[in-house]
């Protein structure tokens, strides 16, 4: 029962024709496409920080002013 058969699949179809119709079709693949690129970027960053995190400052820790010096 959990299986989907060819005819769920095309009844399925025939569902999403008629509530968006074949012209916005398109535009919500494009829509769904470019936010899968971005959630798999942002897994990425979020990964790719965890790594890094020793190497970073802790929030809570100021990073020291730069000296200035006059050479007047």
């Amino acid at each position: 029962m959990g299986m989907l058969k060819p005819w769920h699949i095309i009844v399925l179809v025939a569902v999403v024709l008629l509530v968006f119709g074949a012209q916005r079709l398109p535009d919500l693949a494009r829509s769904v496409g470019q936010s899968l690129k971005i959630f798999k970027s942002e897994v990425k960053e979020l990964t790719g920080e965890s790594e890094q995190a020793p190497a970073t400052v802790p929030a809570g820790v100021a990073e020291p002013a730069p000296v200035v010096t006059s050479q007047a």
